[in-house]
């Protein structure tokens, strides 16, 4: 199964999202912090991340009598390589697309069962905002968010530090207009 295929699963994707910041986790673990989901079926897709290397046991210890296992997350192979991205079909984006609202939803649903969730508290926000961008102005969006962003995936959980889930989604809702002159520049994507 190639990564693509592992990771457009919904409980799979959850397990990734879990084990983020070098976390060493036990199935117990990934468990209770899924627990919308039965404990056979994170068992199942614990079993098939390992298979896959996707995650890797990072010690073992036992508890009366059995073995329990602790996992870390190879972020190496936790990712879709440029080549992959460029692979991609239509349906496979719809795929990943989908899996990745029904994740949200999921995680969201989760957060809100929690006792004591507070969303103005905990400062959540699902805002939606619609912008006209040249393709200049959307590449210094995606370089701004990029600089602000990347520094703060090295964070390593802490105490004072709580897991948020951010899903930046960048798609054209409109397709520019043919009234308009052509870019004599910019090749004609019908051709």
């Amino acid at each position: 199964m190639d990564t693509l295929e592992l990771l457009a699963h919904p409980v799979r994707l959850r397990i990734v999202h879990a084990m983020r910041g070098e976390r060493e986790l036990t199935t117990g673990q990934l468990c209770a912090r899924i627990p919308d989901t039965s404990k056979a079926m994170v068992y199942r897709h614990v079993e098939l991340l390992v298979t896959s290397g996707i995650l890797e046991v990072a010690g073992e210890r036992r508890v009366r009598g059995a073995v329990e296992r602790r996992y870390r997350l190879r972020h190496d192979r936790a990712v879709l390589d440029a080549d992959a991205l460029a692979a991609m079909t239509p349906d496979d984006h719809r795929r990943v697309f989908a899996t990745s609202m029904a994740v949200l939803v999921s995680e969201f649903n989760a957060y809100l069962d929690h006792e004591g969730a507070d969303p103005m508290t905990d400062l959540v926000g699902y805002r939606q905002h619609a912008v006209w961008l040249t393709r200049d102005e959307l590449e210094e969006m995606i370089r701004e968010l990029r600089r602000v962003i990347l520094p703060l995936l090295a964070n390593q959980p802490t105490p004072d530090r709580t897991q948020h889930l951010l899903s930046p989604i960048f798609f054209p809702v409109e397709q520019p207009s043919t009234d308009s002159e052509p870019d004599p520049d910019r090749p004609d994507p019908r051709t």
